[in-house]
C-alpha cells in the first residue's frame, strides 16, 4: 500500500513537539512522493509547515481511528509507535480515569495520586475466576492469571513491579498480595494469608521512607514468595531483601526524611511503656531533622505506630521483642546527638556525661567508657604489635554514623527473619508466586553508587523481559505456523557486560577496595584506561574527572565515582562491634552473635537455589570470615543473579507502574515525564517488537463479524477461512501485509487502521443513502402535512360561506312555513266543524242500516243451521245403511278365504319349520302391533289435550262474544238518546260562540299586564341569579379550599403513615437481616469449632508432628452433639485444650473464638427474648379480642358445661366404685368364686353389661335428639316447598257452545294468549323450583356432610372406654350447635324476624337438651343404686360360699342371653409409635440415607417432615419428655450432618429445606395455639399436641432453616456464577447487532456463542430446573419466590458489576443486548407466576444502565433526564458507565468529560453508598410464613421403600 493512499487529505497525523512531546495535526493536502513539506493544521487551528528529514524523508506517524483510542490493550492499536501510545494512556487516564492499561504482557499502571474505590473485597470476587483478557486491566487481574496458571500448568509463577520512586510499585505488590489471600485462603487455622497482609505495615515501617518524589517510598527491593500446597492455599511465605539505603540513617536530603519507625517512635514517646526510651519529638534528634520535614499530610505517626505493633504482635513477635526493637531504635536516634570535638588535627573527644551516649549506653546495654574511647579511637594491627590510634574529628564521626547503620543493617534482618519465621510453614510447599516490588531505573542530577546498583539490576531485569517477550512472540508464530522471521531488538548484554564481566566496572571497584591506598579517584583512572574508547557505552564527562558515563537500555546517566569505594566496603569499627557484643542486651547479642544467621539485605541466603523456601544451612569453618570480606556490590550481584535463576525458572508477569507527574496532583498527566519513565520501564521496547512482526491479530469468526459489510452476498462461503481469504485478496493487495494463521489472521501494522476505513467509507455511504431517503420521507411528509392543513382551511372556509347561505335559506324557509302553517290552521279548523257535524249524521244512518244487515244476517245464519243439520241427518242415514251391506258382504268373503287358509295352515302346521317361520312372524306382528298400539296411544293423548284446549278457548271466546253484543245494545240505546241532544247543543254552540268573543277580548288586556308584569318580574330575577350566582361562587371557592386543605392533610398524614410503615419495615428487615447474618457467623463458628475440636484430638492422639487434614464429611459424622449442649461441649474440648501442651495451637485464637460464641449466642437470645415478648403482646391482644367475643356466646352454653363437668365427676366416681369392686373381687373372693364362668362372676357381668346397655342407650337417645332436630328443620322446608306448589287449576266450560267458524277462530287466538301467559307462569315456577332444588341440594349436602362427621364421631366413640363414651358425646353435641348457632346467625343477619324464630326454636332445643340431661343424672343415680346392690350381692357370695363344688360343666349348662360383639373398623389418630432404640434408625432411613434423587421423588412432598411429626404426636400422647427431646434434638443434627455431607448437592438442600418448613409449619398448626388452628378442620384440631409447647423448638427450626435457606442460596449462585456473565453480556442474542472490535494480546472472551460457551437459554433452562424442584419437593410457595428473587439479584449484581469492570462492553449495541436479555427473564417470570415476587425489581439497577448506554448524552437536558431515570444506580457507578462508554463504530460519539463532570454537579447531593460494585454476597432476609396443611394425618401411609417397618401406626 503506498504512503500516498494514507497520507491523503484530513488525514491526522502526530507531530513532535518541545511541551507536549507529540500534537495531534491534520493533513490540508495530499502527500505526493517528493514533498519535502506537509501542511497541517494542529488541533488548536494553527496552520503550520512540517519539514521531511532529508535525508530519511520519514513521514509523521499515522493516528489511530478515533474508534481505537483508549483500548484496554496498547497492541490492539493498528498504528503502534510512541504517540500511540502516549495518547492512548492520556485519554485512559484522564478521560475515563482507568489507571491500569495493558501493553501486550505488560500492566501499565498510573499512580493517580487519589484513592479510588476499586480494590474492595466486592472488586476481588468480581476479578476471581475470570480470565485476564475478559475484564479491564487490574492488578487484580494479573494477579488472578499468575494464580490460574499456576494451578492450570504447575508451574511456579513471579510478578515483577517495577516503577520509579513514588509510581505506586508497594501498593500495587500489597494489592497483588492481598488479592491472593482473599481468593485462596489459608490450609490451616492459623491465618497465615492474614500474616502475609500484616508483614506490610512492618517492612513500610522500618523500610519506607518519604523522599522529594514519594510520601512512602520504598528504600529496599523485596521478593515475597507466598507458598501453596496441592489445594492451592496459602499455607507461608518467605521474603528476600535486596539493597536497604542505609545512608538514610544518618542523612536526609531538604524534604525527606528517615524510616517511618523513627518518627513513629517519637510520637508514641508519650506511652508509658516507652517512657525509658526518653524520647521527645523528631526535631530533637539530628538524624530524623536534617530533612526539615517531620510531618507527612494525612498521616498520624502515632496511629500508625499501634498499627505496627499490631502487626507484630500478630507475626509473633512477643511483647518484650518489641520493646527491645523499639529500645535499639531509641539507641540509634540518641547515637546520632552524641556529640564529638575535636581534641587538635588528628584526635577528637567525646566530652564527659554526655546525655545521650549515656542513654544509649543504658539502653544497649554496654559501658560508657568503653563506647566513648572507641567512637574515637581505632585499633591497628601489624604482624608483631597492636597500636591503638586516634582519629579525627570527621573520621570520628564517619565511625559513629557507620556504627549507627550497621546496628540497623542488623536490626533490619533480624526483623525481617523473624517474620519469615513466623510466615514459614512446616507442610511440605507445592508451588509459590513470587511478587518482586524493586525499585526502577533512576536518574538524578547526582548519581551515587545505590543508583549504579539499582540501574545495574533494571538492565538484568530488561533483559530478561526482553527475551520473554521474544519468546511469547516467537511461540504464538510458532504455534501459528506463520513464517518466523527473525525480529531485531535491543539486546542489552553489552551494556551488562560493562558492568559484572571480567574487568567490569564492579570487578574494577573490588578490586580498588582491595588496595591499601586504593581511593576514588584511581578507580576512576583505572576505568578510564580500560573502557574509554573502547567500550561504546562507556563515556567520560567533559567537565570532569571523577564521573564516568553508561549507556543504559533508558537514557545516559552520570554517576559521580566520589563515595563508591566507601559504599562498596561498607566497614565498621571491629572495636565498637566487640564492645555491643559484650553487651547485657540479650537482642543486641543476638543481633551480632553470628552474622550470619540472619540474611543480609545484600548477600544471598544460602542453601542454593533448589528450592526458594529452603531453610538457612549452617556455615562451614572459616568461611565467616572469608563473606565478612565481601563488598557489597560482590554480595548484590550474587543476590541479584540469584533473583534472576528465581525468575527464569517461573512464569514472569509484569507490571509497570508509572509517575504521571511530579507535584502529585491527581490525575494530572505529564506528557514528558511520562514517554521517559514509559522508555525506561521497556514499554515502548515491547511496542517495538510487537510492531516489527504481526502485531493485529483476529480470529476469522471476529474478522468475518466485523468486515462483514465489505462483503459481497456471493463472497460470503460456508468456510469462514476461504471467505476471509477471498475478501483480503481483493481489499489488500500487498500479500506481505498480513498471514493466515491456524486459527488467526495476523496483519501488519497500519493495516487494521486501513480496514476500518475502507469499513467506515462503506457505513458511511450507507448513511448518507439512509440520511437521503429518511430526509426525502421526512419533506414529503412535511409536504403532505402542510397539503392537508391548506385543504383543511379551504374546506372550513368554504363550509362556513355554505352555512351562512344556508342559514338565509332555512329563516326564508321558516317564514314560509310560518305563513303555511297559519292558513292550514284557519282551513283546518273550518274543515273539522264540518266534518263533526258530517260524521254524526253517518254515525246514525249506518247505524239504522247495520242493524237491518244484522237481522237479516241472523235470520239466513239460523236458516242455515237447519239445514245442515237436517242434510247432515239424512246424509248419515244413508252412510249407515250403505255401510251395513258392504261390511256383510266383506264377511262373507273374508269368512270363505279364511276356511281355504284354515285348510293350508293345518297341512303347513305339522311341519317344525313353518312354525318357527309362524313364530317369526307372529313376533314381528305382535312388535308391530304393541308399536301401532303405542303410537295410538300416543295420538289419542294428543288428541285429547288438543279438544280439551280447543273447549277451554271455545268456552273463553263464546263468552267474550256475549259480552260484545250486550255492549253493542247499549250503544244503540245511547245512539237514540244522543239524537235528541243534537239541537240543544247546536243552541249550546251559538251561545258559547258569543261568550267566546268576549273572553278573547279580556284576554288581550290581561295579555298585555301579563307581558308588562314579566319583563319587571325578568329583570328582578336576573339581578338575583347575578347574586346568587356569586354566593355560589364564594362558596364553591370555600368548599373548594376545605378540600384542599383535607386533601392535603389527608396526603399528609398517609405520607407520614406510609414514611413511617416504609421506616418500620426497613428496619424490621435490618434486625432480620443482623439475626440471620448472626445465624451465619453462628454455624461458620460452629464448624470451626467442630475442626478445632478435630485437630485437637488428631493431635493427641498422633505422637509425630506434622499436619493432616481430616475429610470434612468424616467430621461432620462424628460430630454428634446436642443442640442444648454445644457450647459446654465446647467449653470441654477448650479445658481440654489448655493441657495439650505440644499441640501447635493458637490458643489465644480459640480463646477469641469461644468468647465470641458466648457472645453471639447471649445475644441471639436476647433478640430472641425481645422477639418472644412482642409476640406475647401481639398473642395477648388477639386473645382479648377472641375473649370479647367468646363471652357474649358462652352464656348460652354454661348450663351445658355445668351439666357435662358434673356428669364428668359423676363418671369418675362410678369409675372408681368400678375399680374398687373389680379389686374387691380380685382380692377377698377365693379363686373359684372370681374365676370365669363362676356365678358371682357372670351376676356382676350381666349387671355390668346392663349398665353399660343403659349408657349405650343414653347415648342414642343424644343422637336421636339430634336427628329429630334435622328431620324438624327438614320439615319446615318441606313444608315450605308445599306452600310453593299448590294452584287452582281453571275450570271447563262446554266446547258445544261455539257456535260458528268466528267463534272458533276468536277462541283459539284467546287459547294461545292463555297458553302464553300459562308457559310464562310454568317458566317462572321452573325457575323457582330449580333455585329451591338447588338450595335443597345444598342444604342436602350439609346434612351428609354433619351424617359423616357423626358417624367419625360415632366411631371414635365407640373406640373410647365407655366412661368417657357420654362426656365425648355431649361435647361434640355441644360444638356442633354452636357451629350450627353462629351459621344461622350469620344466614339470618339480615332478616332480624327468622332469626328471633330461629333463637326460640334453638332455646327450645336447649331445653330438651337440659331434660336429656336430667335423665341421664338419674340414670346415673339408678347405675349407683345397681352398683350398691351388686356389691352386696358379692359381699353374700363370699360369705355363703355355696358354689364352691359346683362343677364346670353345671356351670356351662346354664341358660346365658347371647352377646353381640360388633366388629369395629380401625381407626387411625394420625400417630406413629416407635421404641427408643430405634430412634437412631428412624433418623439414619428418614433423614441421613433419604436421597431426593431416588426413593423421595415418587413420595408425596413433605413426607419425612410428617412422618417424624407423627412420630413427636405419639411422644406427646404418652407424655414422654425425654422421647419428645431426643427425637428433636436427633432430627436437627441428622438435618446437619447431611446438609453437612452433601451440602453441594442442590437437590438435597432444597429437599430439606422444604421439609425443614413443612415440620415447622406442623409444629405450629397442631400447636393448639388458636392462631395457627383458624385453618384446621376439627379432626386436625383434636390432633394437636396435649402435653408440650414447643415454642423454643420452632425457633430453633426457623433458625435451622434459616441456615438451609442461605446455604441453597450459595449452592444455587455456585451453579449459576458461570453462566451469568457468558449468558448476559458476551452472548449475541440478538445476532448482527455488536460489532466486534479490535483486540491485542490479552484476548476477550469471544461474543460468538462457541460449543462450550452459556447462552441466556442456559440460564432460562437452570432457572426452570431450580423451580421444577422445588416445586417437586413442595416448598411453599412464598419461600421459592424469596429464592427466585434472590437469583434474580445475583443475575443482576453479577452482570452489573462485570459490566462496570469491561469497558469493550459498555456501548449502545450491548445495551441493547442486554434490555433484550432482561425482558426474556421478565417472560420467564411471567410463564411461572413470579411477577409479585420483587425479582424484576432486583434488576433495576442492570435495566437502568442498560438504559444509560442507550441514552443521549449530550445536552444538560439529557443529563437531567439521566439524573432522574438512573435513581437505582449509585453517582459512582453512573460515572462509571459514563467513563467507560466505548464507541463500536465510528458514528457514535464519546461521552464528553463536560458532560460527566455535569452528571457529577447534579447528583452531588445524593446521599449514598460510595461503593462501586454491587453486593453479590448480599442476601435478603428471609420468612417463612405460616402455610397450614390441608393433609390428614391418619390418611398418610408410609412407603416401604423408606425401610420403616418398625414404626406402627396407632
Amino acid at each position: 500500500m503506498a504512503a500516498s493512499e494514507l497520507y491523503t487529505k484530513h488525514a491526522r497525523v502526530w507531530v513532535p513537539d518541545a511541551e507536549e512531546v507529540w500534537k495531534s495535526a491534520e493533513l490540508l493536502k495530499d502527500y505526493k512522493q517528493g514533498d519535502a513539506l506537509l501542511q497541517l493544521r494542529l488541533d488548536d487551528g494553527t496552520d503550520v509547515e512540517h519539514k521531511l528529514d532529508p535525508k530519511t524523508k520519514n513521514l509523521p506517524h499515522l493516528r489511530n481511528p478515533d474508534i481505537l483510542v483508549g483500548e484496554n490493550d496498547l497492541t490492539a492499536l493498528s498504528y503502534l509507535h510512541e504517540p500511540a501510545i502516549l495518547h492512548n494512556l492520556k485519554v485512559r487516564f484522564m478521560d475515563s480515569k482507568l489507571i491500569y492499561t495493558y501493553c501486550g504482557i505488560v500492566l501499565v499502571a498510573i499512580n493517580p495520586y487519589e484513592t479510588l474505590p476499586i480494590y474492595g473485597a466486592d472488586i476481588i470476587n468480581a476479578y476471581s475466576g475470570q480470565n485476564m483478557g475478559d475484564m479491564d486491566p487490574h492488578i487484580f487481574a494479573v494477579a488472578e492469571e499468575s494464580y490460574k496458571q499456576m494451578a492450570r500448568d504447575e508451574r511456579n509463577q513471579s510478578i515483577i513491579v517495577s516503577g520509579e520512586s513514588g509510581a505506586g510499585k508497594t501498593v500495587s505488590a500489597k494489592y497483588a498480595m492481598r488479592y491472593f489471600a482473599t481468593v485462596s485462603g489459608s490450609a490451616s487455622e492459623t491465618n497465615v494469608e492474614e500474616k502475609v497482609l500484616a508483614s506490610n505495615p512492618i517492612m513500610e515501617s522500618i523500610g519506607n521512607a518519604k523522599t522529594t518524589r514519594n510520601d512512602n517510598s520504598s528504600r529496599f527491593g523485596k521478593y515475597i514468595e507466598i507458598g501453596f500446597n496441592k489445594k492451592y492455599q496459602i499455607i507461608g511465605a518467605n521474603m528476600r531483601t535486596y539493597l536497604l539505603e542505609k545512608s538514610r540513617v544518618v542523612f536526609q536530603a531538604d524534604d525527606e526524611r528517615n524510616y517511618h519507625i523513627f518518627y513513629q517512635l517519637c510520637a508514641s514517646a508519650q506511652l508509658p511503656e516507652l517512657k525509658v526510651l526518653k524520647l521527645g519529638q523528631a526535631t530533637n534528634f539530628h538524624y530524623t531533622k536534617q530533612g526539615r520535614s517531620p510531618v507527612i499530610d494525612g498521616v498520624d505517626d502515632a496511629k500508625e505506630m499501634v498499627n505496627t505493633r499490631h502487626a507484630c504482635t500478630l507475626l509473633g513477635i512477643s511483647e518484650p521483642y518489641q520493646m527491645g526493637i523499639f529500645r535499639i531504635l531509641a539507641a540509634i536516634l540518641h547515637l546520632g546527638n552524641v556529640e564529638i570535638k575535636a581534641r587538635d588535627s588528628d584526635s577528637s573527644i567525646v566530652p564527659p556525661n554526655n546525655a545521650h551516649l549515656t542513654v544509649f549506653c543504658d539502653l544497649m546495654g554496654v559501658t560508657y567508657q568503653d563506647m566513648s574511647q572507641w567512637l574515637c579511637h581505632k585499633k591497628l594491627k601489624t604482624a608483631a604489635e597492636t597500636y591503638i590510634k586516634p582519629i579525627p574529628k570527621l573520621q570520628a564521626v564517619n565511625a559513629r554514623d557507620a556504627l549507627a547503620k550497621h546496628i540497623y543493617a542488623k536490626l533490619f534482618d533480624w526483623i525481617v527473619d523473624h517474620v519469615n519465621k513466623a510466615l514459614r510453614s512446616t507442610v511440605n510447599q507445592n508451588s509459590f508466586i513470587g511478587v518482586l516490588d524493586i525499585y526502577g531505573f533512576e536518574t538524578f542530577e547526582i548519581n551515587s553508587f545505590e543508583q549504579f546498583c539499582i540501574n545495574y539490576a533494571n538492565e538484568k531485569l530488561q533483559q530478561q523481559f526482553n527475551m520473554h517477550v521474544f519468546k511469547l512472540e516467537q511461540e504464538e508464530y510458532m504455534k501459528e505456523q506463520i513464517p518466523w522471521t527473525l525480529i531485531d531488538f535491543y539486546d542489552n548484554q553489552p551494556c551488562i557486560n560493562l558492568i559484572e564481566a571480567k574487568m567490569g566496572i564492579l570487578d574494577l571497584l573490588d578490586e580498588e577496595c582491595r588496595m591499601p591506598k586504593g581511593s576514588d579517584d584511581t578507580w576512576a583512572q583505572k576505568l578510564y584506561n580500560t573502557h574509554l574508547n573502547k567500550c561504546a557505552l562507556f563515556h567520560k564527562p567533559r567537565l570532569s574527572n571523577k564521573a564516568f558515563i553508561i549507556q543504559h537500555f533508558a537514557d545516559k546517566v552520570e554517576y559521580q565515582c566520589d563515595g563508591f569505594l566507601e559504599k562498596n566496603k561498607d566497614t565498621v569499627n571491629e572495636e565498637q562491634i566487640t564492645v555491643l557484643k559484650t553487651s547485657k542486651f540479650e537482642l543486641l547479642v543476638e543481633l551480632f552473635q553470628d552474622e550470619e544467621k540472619a540474611t543480609s539485605p545484600t548477600g544471598p541466603p544460602p542453601g542454593g537455589r533448589t528450592r526458594l523456601s529452603v531453610k538457612q544451612t549452617k556455615t562451614r569453618p572459616g568461611q565467616t570470615s572469608r563473606d565478612h570480606k565481601k563488598t557489597v556490590g560482590l554480595q548484590f550481584r550474587n543476590s541479584l543473579q540469584l533473583l534472576m535463576d528465581t525468575l527464569n525458572a517461573t512464569t514472569p508477569h509484569y507490571v509497570r507502574c508509572i509517575k504521571p507527574n511530579d507535584n502529585k496532583h491527581p490525575f494530572t498527566f505529564d506528557p514528558s515525564r511520562a514517554v521517559q519513565q514509559l522508555r525506561a520501564c521497556g514499554v515502548l521496547e515491547t511496542i517495538r517488537i510487537s510492531a516489527a512482526g504481526f502485531p493485529s491479530r483476529w480470529t476469522y469468526q471476529e474478522f468475518f463479524s466485523r468486515y462483514r459489510v465489505l462483503m459481497k452476498q456471493k463472497d460470503v462461503l460456508s468456510d469462514r477461512r476461504l471467505t476471509c481469504r477471498n475478501v483480503l485478496e481483493k481489499l489488500i493487495k500487498d500479500q506481505d501485509k498480513y498471514q493466515f494463521g491456524k486459527t488467526k489472521i495476523f496483519f501488519r501494522a497500519g493495516q487494521v487502521a486501513y480496514l476500518e476505513k475502507l469499513r467506515a467509507d462503506k457505513l458511511r455511504v450507507a448513511c448518507i443513502r439512509i440520511q437521503k431517503t429518511i430526509r426525502s420521507w421526512l419533506l414529503r411528509k412535511k409536504y403532505l402535512r402542510m397539503r392537508s392543513a391548506a385543504i383543511t382551511i379551504q374546506r372550513y372556509v368554504r363550509g362556513y360561506q355554505a352555512r351562512c347561505l344556508a342559514k338565509f335559506l332555512r329563516r326564508t324557509q321558516a317564514a314560509v312555513t310560518i305563513q303555511k302553517f297559519q292558513r292550514m290552521y284557519r282551513e283546518r279548523k273550518r274543515y273539522r266543524r264540518m266534518q263533526a257535524a258530517s260524521l254524526v249524521v253517518q254515525c246514525m244512518l249506518r247505524a239504522y242500516m247495520a242493524r237491518q244487515k244484522y237481522q237479516a244476517m241472523l235470520q239466513e245464519h239460523k236458516t242455515i243451521i237447519i239445514q245442515k243439520r237436517v242434510r247432515g241427518w239424512l246424509a248419515r242415514l244413508h252412510y249407515k245403511r250403505s255401510l251395513e251391506a258392504v261390511v256383510y258382504l266383506q264377511c262373507c268373503i273374508r269368512r270363505m278365504r279364511a276356511r281355504r287358509e284354515l285348510k293350508k295352515l293345518k297341512i303347513e302346521a305339522r311341519s317344525v319349520e313353518h312354525f318357527k317361520k309362524l313364530n317369526i312372524g307372529m313376533e314381528n306382528k305382535i312388535m308391530q302391533l304393541q308399536r301401532k298400539v303405542d303410537e295410538q296411544h300416543k295420538d289419542k293423548k294428543a288428541m285429547t289435550e288438543r279438544l280439551n284446549s280447543l273447549a277451554n278457548s271455545y268456552a273463553v271466546e263464546s263468552e267474550k262474544l256475549r259480552n260484545e253484543v250486550e255492549r253493542l245494545r247499549l250503544t244503540e240505546e245511547e245512539a237514540r238518546n244522543n239524537s235528541n241532544r243534537i239541537t240543544t247543543l247546536l243552541e249550546e254552540l251559538a251561545r258559547l260562540k258569543k261568550e267566546l268573543c268576549d273572553t278573547q277580548r279580556d284576554k288581550r288586556t290581561i295579555e298585555e299586564w301579563a307581558d308588562k308584569y314579566k319583563l319587571e318580574t325578568e329583570q328582578l330575577v336576573a339581578e338575583l341569579k347575578e347574586q346568587n350566582l356569586l354566593l355560589k361562587t364564594e362558596k364553591d371557592d370555600l368548599n373548594r379550599l376545605i378540600q384542599e386543605q383535607n386533601q392535603e392533610m389527608t396526603e399528609k398524614m398517609e405520607k407520614a403513615l406510609a414514611e413511617e410503615t416504609k421506616q418500620l419495615e426497613c428496619e424490621l428487615n435490618e434486625e432480620r437481616s443482623r439475626y440471620q447474618n448472626l445465624l451465619t457467623e453462628h454455624r461458620r463458628l460452629e464448624d470451626r469449632h467442630d475442626d478445632l475440636k478435630e485437630e485437637m484430638t488428631l493431635m493427641v492422639n498422633i505422637p509425630k508432628p506434622g499436619h493432616r487434614r481430616t475429610d470434612s464429611t468424616h467430621s461432620s459424622n462424628e460430630s454428634e452433639y446436642t443442640y442444648n449442649s454445644e457450647f459446654a461441649e465446647s467449653e470441654e474440648s477448650a479445658r481440654g485444650a489448655e493441657d495439650v501442651t505440644k499441640a501447635p495451637l493458637d490458643m489465644s485464637l480459640f480463646l477469641k473464638l469461644q468468647k465470641r460464641v458466648t457472645e453471639l449466642e447471649q445475644e441471639k437470645q436476647s433478640l430472641q427474648n425481645e422477639l418472644d415478648k412482642k409476640e406475647e403482646q401481639a398473642y395477648r391482644a388477639r386473645a382479648r379480642e377472641e375473649d370479647e367475643q367468646n363471652r357474649a356466646r358462652g352464656a348460652e352454653l354454661e348450663y351445658e358445661s355445668l351439666k357435662r363437668q358434673e356428669l364428668d365427676s359423676e363418671n369418675k366416681k362410678l369409675k372408681n366404685d368400678l375399680n374398687e369392686l373389680r379389686k374387691a373381687l380380685s382380692e377377698k373372693s377365693p379363686p373359684g368364686v372370681t374365676a370365669p364362668g363362676s356365678p358371682a362372676y357372670k351376676v356382676v357381668m350381666e349387671q355390668l353389661n346392663s349398665s353399660n346397655e343403659e349408657l349405650e342407650v343414653r347415648k342414642e337417645e343424644v343422637l336421636i335428639l339430634r336427628s329429630q332436630l334435622v328431620s324438624q328443620k327438614e320439615a319446615i322446608h318441606q313444608k315450605e316447598n308445599k306452600q310453593t306448589m299448590t294452584e287452582a287449576m281453571p275450570c271447563m266450560e262446554d266446547v258445544h257452545k261455539m257456535r260458528d267458524a268466528g267463534e272458533i277462530t276468536q277462541a283459539y287466538l284467546a287459547l294461545k294468549e292463555s297458553n302464553r301467559l300459562l308457559e310464562s307462569q310454568l317458566q317462572t315456577l321452573r325457575k323457582s323450583h330449580e333455585n329451591e332444588t338447588e338450595v335443597l341440594r345444598e342444604e342436602l349436602q350439609s346434612v351428609k356432610e354433619d351424617n359423616n362427621r357423626q358417624q367419625q364421631l360415632l366411631a371414635q366413640n365407640l373406640q373410647l372406654p365407655p366412661e368417657a363414651r357420654i362426656e365425648a358425646s355431649l361435647q361434640h353435641e355441644i360444638t356442633r350447635l354452636t357451629n350450627e348457632n353462629l351459621y344461622f346467625e350469620e344466614l339470618y343477619a339480615d332478616d332480624p324476624t327468622k332469626y328471633q324464630f330461629y333463637r326460640i326454636s334453638l332455646y327450645k332445643r336447649i331445653i330438651d337438651l337440659m331434660e336429656q340431661l336430667e335423665k341421664q343424672d338419674k340414670t346415673v343415680r339408678k347405675l349407683k343404686k345397681q352398683l350398691k346392690v351388686f356389691a352386696k350381692k358379692i359381699g353374700e357370695l363370699e360369705v355363703s360360699g355355696q358354689m364352691e363344688n359346683v362343677s364346670p360343666g353345671q356351670i356351662i349348662d346354664e341358660p346365658t342371653h347371647p352377646v353381640n360383639i360388633p366388629r369395629k373398623e380401625k381407626d387411625f389418630q394420625g400417630m406413629l409409635e416407635y421404641k427408643k432404640e430405634d430412634e437412631s434408625k428412624l433418623v439414619k432411613n428418614l433423614i441421613l440415607e433419604l436421597k431426593p434423587r431416588g426413593v423421595a421423588v415418587n413420595l408425596i412432598p413433605g413426607l419425612p417432615a410428617y412422618i417424624l411429626f407423627m412420630c413427636l404426636r405419639h411422644a406427646d400422647y404418652v407424655n414422654d419428655d425425654q422421647k419428645v427431646r431426643t427425637l428433636l434434638t436427633s432430627t436437627i443434627n441428622g438435618i446437619k450432618k447431611i446438609l453437612k455431607k452433601r451440602g453441594d448437592d442442590y437437590e438435597t438442600v432444597s429437599f430439606w429445606l422444604s421439609n425443614t418448613c413443612r415440620f415447622l409449619h406442623c409444629l405450629k398448626q397442631y400447636s393448639g395455639e388458636e392462631s395457627f388452628m383458624k385453618h384446621n378442620t376439627p379432626r386436625q384440631n383434636e390432633h394437636c399436641l396435649s402435653n408440650f409447647d414447643l415454642a423454643e423448638y420452632r425457633q430453633v427450626l426457623s433458625d435451622l432453616a434459616i441456615q438451609i435457606y442461605q446455604q441453597l442460596v450459595k449452592v444455587m449462585e455456585n451453579i449459576l456464577q458461570p453462566m451469568i456473565v457468558s449468558g448476559m453480556l458476551e452472548h449475541e442474542t440478538i445476532q448482527g447487532v455488536s460489532g466486534v472490535k479490535p483486540t491485542g494480546l490479552r484476548k476477550r472472551t469471544s461474543s460468538i456463542a462457541d460449543e462450550g460457551t452459556y447462552t441466556l437459554d442456559s440460564i432460562l433452562r437452570q432457572l426452570n430446573s431450580f423451580h421444577s424442584t422445588m416445586c417437586q419437593h413442595g416448598t411453599d410457595p412464598e419461600l421459592i419466590k424469596q429464592v427466585i428473587k434472590q437469583m434474580f439479584y445475583i443475575i443482576g449484581a453479577v452482570t452489573l458489576n462485570n459490566l462496570l469492570l469491561r469497558k469493550d462492553m459498555c456501548s449502545w449495541s450491548k445495551g441493547m443486548q442486554i434490555r433484550y436479555n432482561v425482558s426474556q427473564l421478565e417472560e420467564w417470570l411471567r410463564d411461572k407466576n413470579l411477577m409479585t415476587s420483587g425479582a424484576k425489581e432486583t434488576l433495576e439497577p442492570l435495566i437502568q444502565a442498560a438504559q444509560l448506554l442507550q441514552v443521549k448524552k449530550k445536552t444538560d437536558e439529557d443529563a437531567e433526564a439521566i439524573c432522574s431515570m438512573c435513581n437505582a444506580l449509585s453517582t459512582a457507578q453512573i460515572v462509571k458507565v459514563l467513563n467507560l462508554y466505548t464507541p463500536v463504530n465510528e458514528f457514535e460519539e464519546r461521552v464528553s468529560v463536560s458532560f460527566i463532570r455535569t452528571i457529577q454537579i447534579r447528583l452531588r447531593d445524593r446521599k449514598e453508598s460510595p461503593q462501586l460494585l454491587m453486593d453479590t454476597k448480599n442476601i435478603y432476609p428471609v420468612t417463612f410464613p405460616f402455610n397450614p396443611s390441608s393433609l390428614a394425618l391418619e390418611t398418610i401411609q408410609i412407603p416401604s421403600s423408606l425401610n420403616l417397618l418398625f414404626l406402627t401406626r396407632v
